[in-house]
């Protein structure tokens, strides 16, 4: 397995270019299913969820094709021949159960492994299954794999009121929802920028969306969406992580692309730290006020709160802020895993259940670590940029699920940093 060596080496200076939305790319692939006509995306990422995505859509029958190096995805859907999606793909990542609500909606029926991903706790599909029976379809779980079928007639809208404010299972539900007959009402939906992204899509389709943004949408089923070009919006986690590098390490960098609206909980704490975030015409500017950042106190919360896939990369700025800072996970079980990684390089961190307590250190030192999960990963990185000495992180495969050409962005800004092949 590939590493990755960091030597920390003082400020950082530059331009970072961010990427599309892993997040938002990999629900909007999906409903190239919904429709028999070509639906292109541009501004995708390049990262290896983005080909599992695209392996899956292919043994499904879907044609997808890669251009511009990447940044553009060409997909059609005319000719499904498979309704069912294997375990050997799906278990490489969670976002493959978002073919379900479209085949399903489309081809009336529909079979899906359940879903793997990274190790972060439980994420179970009740809320899927829930909503999807709601509207009609007929689910059954045997050996592994979801079994659903519509009825004769099609998918019906429904009211559907979520016990959480899940991304997915909201994403699912309004994909499917799109070519239910009747109207369709969502409570409780995720508000998350990539629920927006994804129903603005879906309009350009020809779809009937309203709410979107708020925890409550209405869509008025169609009989048939047609073909689109879409730009993927921003990503705001791979926005937020390398506004923490000058803020981590020192310095001042532009992240092109930036918009405060999709990190406004994340800025609101860089700023309580001590960290200055400034619109620029091209994007944010970030830089670390005046000496020692502060500690604060974080919890993750859905959208617009504080992101859960931030934790861990807040989790890093806070091992050398001056005081004590508490993290509370909300969001998913287990996702300290980075915490005894980072005590490697020195940090004194407390862990008890969803609650770490963080006690700033002067300086962190250069360590062997294991990235552990996709987050984790990035976070250890950042850490080392800071510390003294040089920091091996192991196990990085994590990380090109979500992050294109890191060392190659990081390194442009002055950091020392680069990837050993296995």
């Amino acid at each position: 397995m590939d590493s990755i060596i960091v030597r920390g080496n003082g400020p950082l200076s530059g331009q970072i270019p961010i990427a599309g939305a892993k997040n938002a790319c990999l629900t909007l692939m999906p409903a190239t299913l919904l429709s028999e006509d070509p639906l292109t995306l541009t501004n995708a990422p390049r990262l290896s969820d983005i080909k599992t995505m695209t392996e899956l859509l292919g043994s499904l029958g879907a044609e997808v094709s890669s251009l511009q190096d990447g940044k553009v995805l060409a997909m059609s859907s005319h000719d499904l021949d498979n309704h069912v999606a294997d375990y050997d793909i799906v278990r490489k990542m969670r976002a493959s159960n978002l073919v379900l609500g479209p085949m399903l909606a489309r081809l009336g029926q529909a079979v899906v492994s359940l879903p793997g991903g990274c190790a972060i706790g439980a994420r179970p599909m009740d809320l899927h299954i829930h909503g999807l029976e709601a509207l009609g379809a007929e689910i059954e779980l045997k050996d592994g794999y979801l079994h659903a079928k519509a009825p004769s007639g099609g998918l019906k809208g429904a009211e559907i009121t979520l016990a959480f404010a899940s991304v997915g299972a909201t994403e699912n539900i309004l994909m499917a929802a799109t070519l239910a007959k009747g109207t369709t009402v969502l409570h409780n939906a995720a508000r998350e920028p990539e629920i927006v992204d994804l129903a603005k899509c879906l309009r350009a389709m020809g779809a009937q969306i309203e709410g979107d943004g708020t925890s409550r949408i209405e869509i008025q089923g169609v009989d048939r969406l047609h073909g689109a070009t879409h730009e993927v919006v921003t990503d705001r986690i791979e926005l937020g992580t390398y506004m923490l590098a000058p803020a981590i390490c020192g310095g001042e960098v532009e992240c092109l692309g930036g918009r405060i609206e999709l990190v406004g909980s994340f800025c609101e704490k860089l700023d309580e730290a001590g960290i200055s975030i400034e619109e620029t015409a091209r994007g944010l500017k970030v830089s670390r006020k005046n000496g020692r950042v502060k500690a604060v106190d974080v919890t993750t919360e859905p959208f617009p709160g504080f992101p859960t896939d931030l934790q861990a990369q807040m989790m890093a700025l806070m091992c050398t802020a001056e005081g004590t800072s508490v993290l509370e996970e909300k969001i998913f079980e287990n996702r300290f895993m980075h915490a005894p990684e980072l005590t490697r390089m020195g940090a004194n961190i407390e862990v008890h259940g969803g609650t770490a307590t963080v006690h700033g250190v002067e300086r962190l030192k250069g360590a062997p670590v294991m990235a552990t999960d996709l987050r984790a990963s990035v976070s250890l990185i950042l850490a080392a940029m800071a510390a003294e000495g040089e920091t091996i992180v192991n196990r990085v495969y994590h990380l090109d699920r979500g992050y294109e050409r890191v060392e190659e962005k990081l390194g442009a800004l002055g950091a020392h940093i680069e990837r050993v092949k296995a």
